[in-house]
């Protein structure tokens, strides 16, 4: 159950965006965007709360919390959960998969104990699938928070996670 200073924190967060973007149609994911930055996902009621304020009929724009859902689920970029503090976002497009990406993915694996869409019980890490992080040319490809790594290789990715968190500096790739 979400608490009271948590909803007035979201209302806050989501008049911000609102007064920023505007109440138009375009500026639905800018606004979702920004509640995904803050948060690190949307929360469940962030939904109704954009809702409220930027559903507006005599202005002829209406929206609904499952169209809104529905946009907020649809891009990868977005989270409708609660991710871990850090999210590695694996690319497993075509280009990454040729260039070692399933040798990548079976590291972070092992490395992270998760499998694609969990995260850790700690709450530190978050392991997701995208289809495309965009930059093909250096793949495989990894993007951690904001942070893409490319041309990786598995023995890479110890001292990478160490970068976020030290308990990964000794670890060792069989």
């Amino acid at each position: 159950m979400i608490d009271e200073i948590q909803k007035e924190k979201i209302e806050h967060v989501v008049q911000q965006a609102i007064d920023e973007h505007g109440s138009t149609r375009d500026a639905l994911i800018p606004i979702l965007s920004e509640v995904n930055k803050s948060f690190g996902f949307i929360p469940e009621i962030a939904f109704s709360t954009i809702r409220k304020k930027i559903h507006i009929p005599e202005n002829k724009f209406t929206v609904s919390e499952s169209q809104l859902f529905g946009l907020a689920s649809f891009y990868h970029m977005f989270s409708v959960k609660p991710l871990g503090k850090h999210v590695i976002r694996f690319c497993e497009s075509a280009p990454c998969h040729v260039m070692g990406g399933r040798q990548i993915i079976q590291a972070l694996k092992e490395l992270l104990q998760l499998e694609p869409g969990e995260t850790s019980n700690n709450g530190m890490w978050s392991l997701i699938t995208t289809s495309c992080l965009g930059v093909c040319g250096v793949g495989p490809v990894i993007l951690i928070d904001d942070e893409i790594y490319g041309n990786l290789l598995p023995e890479q990715l110890p001292e990478i996670l160490a970068k976020y968190d030290p308990s990964y500096a000794q670890e060792t790739m069989i």
